[in-house]
Formats: structure tokens, sequence, C-alpha cells
């Protein structure tokens, strides 16, 4: 059985952006963790969707990548980096089989991504996140915490289908495959890397618990 599905919900989503969305803005906080990051360093926005982080990154001048694996969302990214002569290597692909070099990026960025699928997939898209990192690399990104899951019943039916991997009825991308993950399951996870930021926090609605990550390639 398939479990990153869950891309299909996003392609749908990014077929209709228009620039207002949630998801068409940058973090402030992946801008302000930018701001500490060496001019010129080569950086993978990975799982880009339409390009809110690649494209304010590449304004910035940095050597940017981004990976997604909906077509919607790199063709919308390609569209607005032309507009703006912006050099962004723009490709779709799969996070468990990323089409870089080793060691290729000094930072990779993904933000509310990897979590879309079960354990085997999360291990792959962290084995390949490790391998295009530099030794001392940095990778900056979100996880979703086992403490979201009573919340998440409680809106909706919802079932484990395999370990700390849940689905959900009702709308949004929920009913694709999620995994939820302790602190202690995070640095097992994550063993190939030495942790620099590790918190959970609660997002804007209640209950929306993320862990947000800074680690450093070993």
């Amino acid at each position: 059985m398939k479990t990153d599905t869950a891309h299909h919900y996003w392609a749908e989503e990014w077929a209709r952006a228009e620039g207002v969305g949630k998801w068409e803005h940058p973090e402030p906080e992946a801008m302000a963790y930018a701001e500490t990051v060496a001019p010129g360093a080569r950086v993978l926005d990975l799982g880009a969707g339409v390009g809110r982080h690649a494209l304010a990154l590449a304004r910035q001048g940095f050597a940017v990548a981004a990976l997604d694996a909906a077509p919607e969302g790199i063709a919308e990214l390609t569209r607005i980096a032309a507009a703006e002569e912006l050099t962004i290597d723009a490709r779709v692909g799969m996070m468990t089989e990323l089409p870089f070099a080793d060691a290729s990026f000094d930072h990779v960025l993904s933000w509310n991504v990897i979590y879309h699928g079960d354990e085997t997939v999360l291990r792959a898209a962290i084995a390949e996140i490790a391998r295009v990192l530099k030794p001392g690399g940095r990778f900056m990104g979100t996880m979703l915490s086992a403490r979201r899951v009573p919340a998440e019943l409680a809106k909706a039916p919802g079932r484990e289908i395999s370990r700390n991997t849940w689905v959900f009825e009702g709308p949004g991308d929920k009913i694709h495959p999620h995994y939820f993950c302790t602190g202690r399951d995070l640095l097992e996870l994550f063993s190939a890397f030495e942790v620099c930021r590790l918190e959970d926090r609660e997002h804007d609605t209640p209950g929306s618990w993320h862990w947000h990550l800074v680690l450093e390639r070993l």
C-alpha cells in the first residue's frame, strides 16, 4: 500500500493558487533562519509547493533548488521565477528519491512536508536529506507531534494504520497517511544528525502541535 499520497490533494490546491493563501507566503521563522545562512549557500526547498520559500530564498541571492511531487506546484513556481528572472533548479519528484548528488547542499528546508507517509516513507526521506547534505550542513523542518493526535480525533474519526501513522475522515489532506511522533522518536529517526534546536510548539489552531527542528548533519 502506498502511503506517500498526500501530494494528490495538494496538486488540486496548487492548481487553485491565487497568491493569497496561507501556503503561498513564507513562514517568518524560515526567513529568520535564512538570515543566519552564509551568502550564496546552496539550499534545497523540499516539498516546495508553489515556491513560497524557494522564491523568497532566491530573491535573497541563495543558490536554490526546489522539489515537489505535485507538478502543479512546480509549474506555478517556475512561472513566477521566470517572471522575476530568478534562477531556481525546480524539479518534480518524490522526497524518497531526491534527484541530486551526494553532499550537494549546505541547507535543506522542508516545512510541513516529510511527515506525509508512514515510517518507511519517512525514514527514506530522512536518509535522502542526509545524503544530499554536506557534512556539517543543516536541516530545518517540521514534524507532526504525537501530542496532536487527540485533537485530530476530536475533530474527525481516525485510525492508526501502522506505527505512529494515522488517517482521518473528512475534508483536508489527512485522509492521506500522516506520521505523528514523540521527541524520543525524532532523536532515533534523525540519528545521523546533531540536534541544534528541537521544540514542540502549538500553532495558531488549538491542538495543532508541531515539532520544529534545526539539525546538523554529522
